[in-house]
């Protein structure tokens, strides 16, 4: 039975930590039997120990854990690239991954770590995006972050990269199929420099790992467990995004699909999504309204208005951001302010919020109050009247 050297000189305080990433590197550990290791045998350095006479009885006679060497090697390519790795109960773990039923034990981390502890929303789609699926997604991300929320990705072309850029300056969070210092594309490069400064990437990956395509739908899982919806902006009928999908289903998030027109392959998978009872999304307004208002907690941004210069010609997306803390009077001088500039005749929704000079993340949330009440009546296109 193998024991353990102190050939690397591992610090005291960094012993366990060693043990857990050499339990985890392990051949034949998974995140669900590395967790079912640690609660038979107390101490990953206790499972290790018992690790090889577990694999004798499985009937595997050649078995080896991981060398020493292996993980030490790794955690010094983890410093050289400035990553930091996250095990699961430390004060910058993002808890709420912790709903996958085989979440990753450990993350290594480059950026802003303290991001894994605001609410966070997925935004995936097709790498071939359209110019109209783009325009989208850097709506969406702008109004999303905007409104005090992280958009979540994967790095991937199209819509994942528009999604990132948009929301660089409020907060991204890239999840890759590869080691957290692997970029793949390459031409993501400059942009996953950009999030490793501003944002944050993540892998459960070894540091150095190539990805592979086995790995995508476990990154993908990562996407969903750590937000609170997904967001699909184009998918095909048979794509990744719809793994994705799936994922946030098997962990009680809400999935969210941006309708296309039929013809467009890109748009199948998300009006299959639709169809099948996922909530169809115009604007980030319908995003929010989905998943709820920020907790009191969240950054003070409602009133912040998003940076439109990188899309020019996108169309006007209005926000659905937490209510803004207005008294009761204001409240119903907005309200008497929407009621008179509506008739019986249908008017934009954008147009309106132009019209009354406000901020589409304060009279956003206003609309759906007087929806929900009867008051106003939305009818095909997103268009606005009043019921009386």
């Amino acid at each position: 039975m193998e024991r353990f050297p102190t050939t690397h000189h591992i610090p005291p305080q960094d012993a366990p930590r060693f043990h857990h990433l050499r339990l985890l590197r392990s051949r034949r550990v998974g995140p669900a039997t590395y967790r079912r290791l640690l609660a038979e045998h107390g101490t990953a350095l206790a499972a290790l120990d018992a690790l090889p006479d577990i694999a004798a009885a499985a009937g595997v006679s050649d078995y080896s854990i991981c060398p020493e060497g292996v993980v030490a090697a790794e955690l010094k390519a983890g410093q050289k690239a400035g990553a930091q790795l996250l095990m699961q109960g430390d004060p910058g773990w993002p808890a709420v991954i912790d709903d996958l039923s085989d979440a990753p034990p450990m993350l290594w981390a480059i950026g802003q770590i303290n991001l894994l502890q605001r609410p966070m929303i997925a935004m995936v789609g097709a790498r071939n995006a359209s110019s109209l699926g783009t325009r989208m997604a850097k709506a969406l991300a702008a109004d999303l972050t905007a409104a005090g929320f992280v958009v979540v990705s994967g790095l991937a072309r199209g819509i994942d990269a528009a999604a990132h850029h948009a929301a660089l300056q409020g907060g991204t969070v890239a999840v890759q199929a590869g080691g957290v210092d692997v970029i793949y594309p390459r031409e993501n490069s400059v942009l996953a420099q950009q999030i490793g400064a501003q944002g944050l990437r993540l892998s459960e990956m070894p540091m150095g790992l190539q990805p592979q395509a086995r790995h995508f739908p476990a990154r993908n899982r990562i996407i969903a467990g750590l937000s609170r919806a997904v967001v699909i902006v184009e998918a095909a009928a048979k794509s990744g995004s719809l793994i994705t999908a799936r994922n946030a289903l098997d962990a009680n998030r809400d999935v969210l699909a941006v309708p296309g027109h039929p013809f467009d392959a890109r748009a199948a998978g998300c009006n299959m999504l639709i169809r099948d009872g996922a909530t169809l999304i115009r604007c980030a307004a319908d995003v929010i309204e989905a998943v709820g208002t920020l907790p009191c907690a969240a950054p003070e941004l409602p009133l912040r208005m998003p940076d439109h210069s990188q899309t020019p010609d996108r169309p006007q997306a209005p926000d659905r951001p937490p209510k803004p803390q207005r008294g009761l009077r204001e409240t119903a001088a907005l309200h008497n302010l929407i009621l008179n500039r509506l008739g019986v005749s249908p008017m934009a929704e954008d147009q309106l919020i132009r019209d009354l000079g406000g901020a589409a993340p304060v009279v956003a949330p206003a609309l759906v109050d007087l929806e929900l009440e009867g008051l106003i009546a939305r009818s095909a296109g997103g268009l606005l009247s009043r019921t009386n």
